[in-house]
């Protein structure tokens, strides 16, 4: 059997603390930090650990070449090596190994290995992000300070006052008031549905093809609203439709070349008031789910912010990652431009909402994880970096919204 290592891991040293009743007899806190070894592979979804001795082994084999399982286990001994191949982080040249397809798959993508790794490692799954902060005490201004101290200042501090430059003020026109009346909401309605026509138009704005070209045979190029590193606009909106008019409530893909929405049959078990994550649908067909299932899944998706779960629409921006590293492969910036083009597609559906008089949303406190799932994705090949949504505000302000000079929400 030829083996070499994977295409890409790194190894963390971290130290993992657990609770152990024999020190807290003994007088101790009871709780005992141990140093383990982690090994992060991008094929392999997450970080797994590994014996402390099997990290020299990772580290003294190649990505590329392919070696004697007889010269390894000489060399490591048996046991090491069959560990290494058992958690996929040593493959076998063998068709039908899935840890060297998911290996394999990953080779073909493109990504720069430090953007793999830092990518993977970041995403979430079952984070419930407001009660956590709580836990943390560190869901106020004040439980904030308690931590941390004092945050940075707002401004640097100027280097040379005399070498200012004071601008001349400028004319308001009505463009400035449409920048001064965009804030994030926080406060939907619950019973308010967006128009047909205002979602079309939404979708067409922000995600919808303005232009086509064709810059060579079988290279095809869309222009958007938003700009996108090399024009290749990777960037795919999955949608949650919770209230649209004519629209059934559901997931979808929205289809740049032909401005539709394709219906996505979920990839989970429909979730429950209450779920933290996402559970595997196992034997159980797919089946639609109810306006409480789909609501509790925005809960999941938005990582426990209520306020959001509650937009009409959330739109889940997921890149296809070798549509940019297909020009850009194994580029140091490339992964950088992916979730600036995220970026200026949720700034520009935050100023298109805010013209059509609804109120949007952007965060990135998401559970990759379990949207993955849903929606059918391999991390490394898609993953969501943001998700924006939008809706009617409510006409009560319960959760604070910070509008400071009063445009959306006139004092009282």
């Amino acid at each position: 059997m030829l083996i070499r290592r994977c295409a890409v891991v790194w190894l963390e040293p971290r130290e993992v603390a657990s609770f152990q009743l024999d020190d807290l007899l003994a007088g101790g806190t009871g709780v005992v930090g141990r140093l383990a070894w982690f090994a992060h592979a991008p094929h392999l979804g997450g970080a797994i650990e590994i014996e402390a001795l099997h990290a020299p082994i990772l580290g003294a084999l190649g990505p590329v070449d392919w070696i004697e399982r007889d010269v390894l286990d000489a060399r490591f001994g048996t046991e090491a090596i069959e560990a290494l191949l058992g958690v996929g982080l040593l493959l076998p040249d063998a068709e039908g190994d899935p840890w060297a397809r998911a290996d394999s798959a990953f080779r073909g993508q493109g990504w720069h290995p430090p953007a793999a790794i830092g990518h993977m490692a970041a995403r979430w799954e079952g984070v419930d992000g407001p009660k956590a902060m709580v836990d943390a005490d560190v869901d106020t201004n004040e439980g904030l300070l308690r931590q941390h101290g004092s945050p940075p200042p707002a401004m640097a501090p100027p280097i040379a006052p005399e070498t200012q430059v004071v601008l001349p003020r400028i004319e308001r026109d009505d463009f400035d008031a449409l920048l001064d009346t965009r804030a994030t909401c926080r406060n939907y309605d619950p019973d308010a549905f967006v128009p047909l026509a205002t979602f079309s138009q939404l979708m067409a704005r922000v995600f919808g093809a303005r232009g086509i070209g064709h810059p060579a045979p079988g290279f095809d190029v869309y222009k958007r609203t938003s700009p996108s590193g090399g024009s290749l606009h990777p960037v795919d909106c999955y949608l949650v439709v919770q209230r649209v008019e004519g629209i059934v409530p559901g997931l979808y893909r929205y289809r740049i070349e032909s401005h539709a929405l394709e219906a996505v049959v979920p990839a989970v078990a429909p979730p429950q008031p209450g779920d933290a994550g996402t559970h595997p649908l196992g034997d159980a067909a797919p089946r639609a789910w109810t306006p409480g299932e789909l609501q509790a899944f925005s809960r999941i998706a938005v990582a426990g912010q209520d306020w959001f779960a509650e937009a009409p629409v959330l739109c889940v921006l997921a890149p296809r990652f070798h549509r940019n590293f297909w020009k850009y492969r194994n580029h140091a910036k490339a992964y950088r431009v992916c979730v600036l083009d995220a970026g200026h597609l949720s700034q520009t559906l935050q100023l298109c909402a805010t013209q059509a008089g609804l109120g949007p949303f952007v965060t990135g406190a998401i559970n990759e994880v379990d949207l993955e799932r849903a929606f059918g994705m391999t991390a490394y090949a898609q993953s969501p970096l943001a998700v924006c949504g939008f809706g009617k505000r409510s006409a009560t302000l319960t959760e604070s919204e910070f509008d400071p000079n009063r445009r959306v929400w006139p004092r009282d």
